[in-house]
């Protein structure tokens, strides 16, 4: 088997240096790096790509996957552990105390949360541990918890990445259409049934706005739900098109991050990374897809004038 290209280590590097990368984000990279070929109209190229990264990473007990945050909508990609121990995905870095925390929190919020997937700063801090606001915070910075649009803690994206056999293992209800954890989902109406539908899949399962809306399992009449007519009614999966949940960064934004995210890799950058450090090729190629993601933006402007 041929071994990596400089291509596949970009991507990866971009993966393992920054964290998990919005899937326009990714798409733009990978568009940079492959002489413009949109994943969106070259899927078997694509998929080729990850599949290639996937069989190396697989000797490592590693995996480059996708997955939808379950609060916007918004597909990520990301670099996870494969090995069973759940802990030991945050053991390079955290105490046993400080793993013991974030698995009261992990619980808390996927148990006793219902089906909102968050609690409030006060519920987060009912878990005792010295220094526990310094580690929540350090939690999320690292993206193993988040802040949701209502001020509330939940998980955060690295946390739906990397734990996905430990959702199933603890029985976790998962959602009727994608069959992924239902940890913020829409739940019926009906006393006594448990069947929960992620929002945005929702969209996927309900199409047409005024068609019948029965639960898959009762028959009772499932609710709108508010936020569900937002985008262009089309639920978001790993790999597709669609578009960014209300988080995202205008193209601007987002250009000028990606420029001060590379600018600060560069300082940081040292012999021991994990894939080797960029040529400038891998650095122009991120470049071109920072500007690559703009262009929608400059686009637009030019056919209004």
């Amino acid at each position: 088997m041929a071994p990596l290209s400089w291509r596949h280590h970009t991507l990866l590097q971009a993966l393992l240096s920054r964290g998990p990368l919005s899937e326009r984000d990714f798409h733009a990279l990978f568009t940079a790096i492959s002489g413009g070929k949109n994943p969106a109209t070259h899927q078997q190229l694509f998929s080729d790509t990850l599949m290639k990264i996937n069989n190396e990473l697989g000797y490592l007990q590693f995996d480059l996957r996708a997955c939808i945050n379950q609060y916007d909508g918004t597909v990520y990609y990301g670099v996870v552990n494969n090995i069973s121990d759940e802990e030991s995905k945050l053991g390079s870095k955290y105490s046993v105390p400080q793993i013991a925390f974030y698995k009261g929190l992990l619980e808390a919020i996927v148990h006793e949360a219902g089906n909102d997937g968050s609690i409030t700063s006060i519920e987060a801090l009912h878990v005792r541990i010295d220094n526990q606001e310094k580690t929540l915070t350090e939690l999320i910075q690292d993206r193993w918890l988040a802040y949701t649009s209502e001020g509330k803690i939940g998980l955060g994206i690295r946390s739906f990445l990397d734990l996905r056999s430990w959702f199933r293992s603890n029985d976790i209800p998962s959602c009727e259409v994608c069959n992924e954890a239902g940890i913020k989902a829409s739940t019926c109406s009906k006393e006594g049934c448990n069947v929960r539908i992620h929002i945005y899949c929702l969209k996927k399962k309900f199409p047409q706005r005024k068609a019948s809306r029965a639960c898959p399992q009762c028959a009772t009449e499932w609710p709108q739900q508010e936020g569900e007519d937002e985008g262009d009614g089309e639920a978001n999966e790993p790999g597709g098109e669609g578009q960014e949940g209300p988080s995202a960064d205008p193209p601007s934004r987002r250009k000028r991050r990606v420029k001060a995210e590379l600018a600060e890799e560069a300082e940081e950058a040292g012999p021991s990374t994990a894939v080797p450090r960029r040529s400038s090729r891998m650095a122009k190629a991120e470049e071109a897809a920072a500007a690559d993601a703009s262009q929608p933006a400059r686009s637009s402007k030019r056919r209004k004038k």
